[in-house]
């Protein structure tokens, strides 16, 4: 860790960023909850604070369970990082969701989508006062938020950013990730770059590739868009890579679905644009006839797809996003 001070793992009820010693990188196991023998659940949390004040950027991983190059990305950053160029304090939470992520599983414990309840309710049901935890103990002290996703279950993603195009800083923030493609979302939505946004954090989700994998690919491309968003934030000075080719952005998008049920096969590639009218998936039934064809309702390009032949009625096929004029 380029011969830094790392401070062992520490067990700890609440963090106070500010009153961490400079130059030093803190493991902690923060406790959220406890599970049903009154054991605590800690959510591991790394904070790197430079020798001189700064802004405290986070970065968070697996809000759902299985979405693990994330994880890689942060361990990564803390790895390769020198403390004694650090200015500023960095924040990682490379596993937010404890209970999904030991299950392998996508949803918490009571099938709820943590990331559309945020910020959860401090006297609510399980995954509600897990939320309200993980916001009110650690994400509120962030001065900027990076929330790292892939795609779901059955479904791959190409590597791109949900943000609120409209506001200048977000803007700014989800460009410097070289993403391929960049879909304008305003952020109260229950998610956690939501309730950033509510208090006042500016926030961007990064879609980091797919599901229970570590892809090379997609963790390189996440670790440079962090280094450059660090750089342009004056916490470390490192050159600011340039992206190769141009960002796709989006002024909105939505996912298409099957009407019938059968075996799916999707035509299109990610990153790819479509014109209104094209194909872009087949269904069969279980005896190989065509059953359905699916034509690109608008121009667009495909940000995620399902790889999952076996759809029932109401699937998805996968997501289009209508680009910018």
């Amino acid at each position: 860790m380029k011969n830094n001070r790392v401070r062992t793992s520490q067990y700890v009820e609440k963090i106070d960023i500010t009153a961490i010693p400079k130059e030093t990188i803190t493991r902690y196991w923060l406790k959220i909850a406890e599970d049903g023998l009154g054991n605590p659940i800690n959510i591991p949390v790394i904070v790197a604070k430079g020798a001189k004040q700064g802004k405290a950027v986070g970065i968070t991983a697996a809000v759902h369970g299985n979405e693990l190059n994330g994880i890689s990305v942060i361990q990564k950053l803390f790895w390769e990082l020198n403390i004694k160029q650090l200015k500023g304090t960095i924040v990682g939470i490379p596993v937010v969701n404890i209970p999904s992520y030991i299950r392998n599983q996508r949803r918490f414990i009571d099938d709820v989508d943590l990331n559309h309840i945020m910020p959860g309710k401090e006297n609510g049901n399980v995954s509600q006062a897990y939320t309200w935890q993980v916001v009110h103990k650690i994400i509120h002290q962030f001065d900027y938020l990076v929330d790292l996703h892939t795609a779901s279950n059955g479904r791959i993603n190409s590597y791109y950013v949900r943000a609120d195009m409209n506001d200048e800083v977000v803007q700014k923030m989800a460009l410097l990730q070289n993403a391929q493609i960049i879909v304008h979302n305003p952020p109260s939505d229950g998610t956690l770059r939501g309730i950033a946004d509510e208090l006042g954090i500016p926030a961007i989700t990064m879609e980091v590739g797919d599901p229970n994998l570590f892809q090379k690919g997609h963790i390189r491309d996440g670790l440079t868009g962090i280094y450059n968003l660090l750089s342009y934030l004056s916490l470390l000075d490192c050159e600011i890579e340039e992206n190769d080719e141009d960002t796709l952005i989006c002024k909105k998008s939505y996912w298409i679905y099957t009407a019938k049920g059968g075996l799916l096969t999707v035509h299109t590639k990610l990153t790819e644009v479509v014109e209104k009218g094209e194909k872009i998936a087949t269904l069969r039934n279980i005896f190989g006839d065509i059953t359905e064809e699916y034509f690109a309702p608008e121009k667009g390009v495909i940000i995620g797809k399902n790889v999952n032949p076996v759809s029932q009625t109401g699937g998805r096929i996968l997501h289009l996003g209508i680009l910018r004029d």
